[in-house]
């Protein structure tokens, strides 16, 4: 089974008890489903048939019975798996790699994480539209339902320490609100790496005000570079001071 020495059986129940979501002991528990549907996604064969066989294969393996090779069990258990609960599995493992990062391998003995941010479709159903609406620039019924997905990452260890999901578009559903939803996680002395988007006066002075330092390419759209102007210090390399702008133009 995939990821068997990160995805342990306390991981799995630590997240159930955590989104309050009562399970049945059952051939294909929360862990065992998502084991099984993280290997049908790496897989080269990504059919469910070919995932319930690897399944299948791996109980003989371990001297347990075979059970049945159809595949209606495993991915009626797939649909039952709440959506926080992967969300909240990602967030132990990430956790607990974390933790076991060696000093060394962090910079100058800070801890740097990065931001980044992605959409993901999905079918076509009723229940997705209403809960991730497609954009508004698609005309209904030809676009697929959307959402958007912020994550936080280590950079010592690679792995998704928190992340937050939203709708496509719509107020406070964009990657911006996203990475303040996600920022407690940042402590003093942290450095955070994100990309031009989070760059504004309110992101930067607000992590500021916290003592965690922020690297990112400047927004352009935002703000010109002048190196004309600030303080010198080498080769496209200045230090400038921004003042706050007008409350109607902080995003």
């Amino acid at each position: 089974m995939p990821f068997a020495d990160v995805l342990s059986r306390d991981t799995a129940q630590q997240a159930l008890d955590t989104i309050e979501v009562a399970w049945n002991e059952r051939i294909y528990t929360p862990l065992v489903t998502l084991r099984i549907f993280l290997g049908q996604v790496i897989s080269a064969d990504h059919s469910c048939r070919a995932a319930v066989a690897r399944f299948v294969a791996h109980r003989i393996s371990r001297g347990e019975s075979a059970c049945s090779s159809h595949t209606g069990a495993y991915c009626q258990a797939r649909k039952r798996l709440p959506e926080k609960f992967s969300a909240q599995v990602a967030r132990g493992v990430g956790a607990a790699l974390d933790e076991k990062a060696k000093s060394d391998w962090l910079w100058k003995n800070r801890k740097v994480f990065m931001f980044d941010g992605t959409t993901i479709s999905m079918p076509d159903t009723p229940s997705n539209q209403q809960a991730y609406p497609q954009s508004n620039k698609q005309k209904p019924g030809i676009g697929f339902p959307l959402a958007r997905i912020g994550a936080i990452f280590s950079l010592s260890c690679g792995a998704i320490l928190d992340l937050a999901v939203s709708g496509y578009s719509g107020k406070g559903q964009g990657e911006v609100s996203l990475f303040r939803q996600l920022w407690d996680l940042f402590g003093p002395g942290d450095v955070v790496l994100t990309d031009a988007l989070m760059c504004n006066w309110r992101n930067l002075c607000s992590l500021q005000q916290r003592q965690v330092d922020m690297v990112t390419r400047l927004n352009k759209a935002l703000r010109k570079a002048d190196f004309r102007r600030g303080k010198r210090l080498g080769k496209n390399d200045h230090l400038v001071r921004w003042g706050k702008p007008s409350m109607r133009d902080i995003d």
